[in-house]
């Protein structure tokens, strides 16, 4: 998890030193970085490089180049957990429990873009990292959803789909929404404001979950 607290160099700053990043700062970059060269090739001296700290910084502010990723990766998903949460608790039927939990993947997609092409290069490869994020943010939402999708998959009302078919059929295509450039050469509204993003990201869900609901 992130770690609270301002953020300090060892030692005292002398006269010149650039101003030490934010806490903020340092997540979204670390997120960039990670995006951009993959875990492997984000190396210590490299992340320091980019937030413009000491080469020791990562491993002591952090401990280890992989407790930061997981910081990293907690803050990206810090918005859409509580919003989640509030959904897996609200009194909705089932059919309205899915769409809300899919439209907000695709809603927070467009606020997180950088933490698709992260978790892309994850889901490849066997690691801790894709342990982590499997049992804190993902098993979690199946778990509370798979009693939903069997009743309304038992009342006909969706396709009865392994629950790995499901989960590609309604995650894959955020692609239509992160893949910025692409998108602007099919003609995706202009600017690409976050207010043009958001409504990209609802018409996606609509248009997904109309076909996994059968439109009526």
């Amino acid at each position: 998890m992130a770690v609270d607290g301002p953020m300090r160099r060892r030692g005292r700053p002398r006269a010149g030193d650039p101003p030490t990043p934010t806490e903020a700062d340092v997540l979204a970059r670390g997120m960039e970085a990670f995006a951009e060269l993959g875990y492997a090739r984000a190396s210590a001296r490299e992340l320091a490089k980019r937030l413009g700290v000491n080469h020791n910084f990562i491993n002591d502010r952090y401990g280890s180049k992989a407790t930061f990723w997981r910081a990293v990766l907690d803050e990206a998903m810090r918005w859409e957990l509580a919003q989640r949460r509030e959904i897996l608790d609200a009194d909705l039927d089932d059919e309205q429990r899915v769409r809300a939990v899919v439209e907000l993947f695709y809603r927070a997609s467009v606020r997180t873009p950088l933490l698709a092409r992260l978790l892309a290069d994850e889901f490849c490869q066997e690691s801790e990292r894709l342990d982590y994020f499997y049992d804190h943010y993902l098993a979690p939402t199946l778990t509370a959803l798979q009693p939903a999708v069997e009743r309304l998959a038992a009342a006909g009302r969706i396709p009865a789909t392994p629950p790995d078919v499901l989960f590609f059929a309604l995650i894959s295509p955020v692609a239509g929404l992160v893949q910025t450039p692409l998108a602007t050469r099919l003609g995706r509204e202009q600017p690409l404001t976050r207010e043009v993003q958001e409504r990209a990201a609802r018409r996606l869900a609509q248009l997904v979950l109309d076909g996994l609901f059968g439109a009526r």
